[in-house]
């Protein structure tokens, strides 16, 4: 009798944490839609003179991104494969992972991935709005957002991958701005609603961007207290799609330009889509 009670009870917290995984998937799913459907329609076409009045280093930049007569698409649907550190510079433990992530600054993003290696599995997502983590896709291990903090955390994360994957989105304009930093760097500046986020860019002669680095809200130190600090990453392996040429190898991490720095995101995209 004990034993029966003991396994109903077993598949009924089964069942409620089943439910509770399915309404994360339909989360993740209804907000892809909603910023995939942000894609401008019929929108303008690049042309370098867009970018004459910037500072040189931000003209290279884009004039290496964005080829001419390129639709001006602000939303981009990824998908990478590489590794993912829960570890530190000493022990990194790193994990092979595969994602999907939709970006659409300034608006939201989602990223949504699975570990490939490891004895459980690690699947999720990471948001604008929230992170949400499983093991072994029954047990959550991982609830954070819904806070100020954490939004603002994911806003730059999100304005600094725009930079490099979605270089529409960064273009001067409404809400987006841009000022010399030296003679290879240029600082942007993203702002909507109530955020505010500057990334320092690194570009060479031909305007490659190189790195991107910026001042992040994170809680991402010994401490567990949210604080400025800095972030960044090296890019490389460009490649053309659709008109934008854009890194296909990304690898980034906290503490960026100091000996506490080590990649805890190592990413290779394998596609990317500009859907109009």
């Amino acid at each position: 009798m004990k034993m029966a009670l003991f396994g109903a009870s077993l598949a009924v917290v089964f069942a409620i944490l089943a439910g509770w995984r399915s309404r994360d998937h339909d989360a993740d799913r209804t907000e892809m839609v909603r910023l995939l459907a942000l894609q401008p329609q019929a929108p303008r076409r690049f042309d370098p003179a867009m970018v004459a009045d910037l500072p040189e280093p931000a003209q290279r930049y884009f004039r290496f991104a964005i080829a001419k007569g390129t639709p001006l698409l602000t939303v981009a649907d990824l998908s990478m494969t590489g590794l993912f550190s829960l570890g530190d510079k000493d022990r990194p433990d790193y994990l092979e992972m595969r994602a999907r992530q939709v970006l659409a600054s300034p608006h939201g993003f989602v990223w949504k991935m699975r570990t490939q290696s490891g004895l459980l599995p690690m699947s999720g997502s990471d948001s604008t709005a929230w992170t949400r983590f499983w093991m072994g896709g029954i047990v959550p291990v991982a609830r954070a957002g819904g806070d100020k903090d954490h939004a603002r955390a994911a806003f730059g994360r999100m304005v600094a991958e725009a930079v490099f994957w979605t270089p529409a989105a960064v273009l001067p304009g409404r809400g987006v701005t841009w000022q010399p930093v030296g003679p290879d760097v240029a600082k942007v500046t993203v702002r909507h609603g109530t955020m505010t986020q500057s990334v320092d860019v690194t570009v060479d002669t031909d305007g490659q961007p190189l790195s991107v680095t910026f001042p992040r809200w994170s809680n991402a130190n010994p401490e567990k207290q949210y604080q400025e600090q800095p972030f960044g990453g090296f890019l490389s392996k460009f490649q053309s799609f659709q008109g934008y040429r854009v890194p296909t190898h990304v690898e980034a991490g906290n503490f960026f330009g100091t000996d506490r720095y080590f990649p805890f995101f190592i990413a290779d995209v394998t596609d990317i889509s500009y859907l109009e």
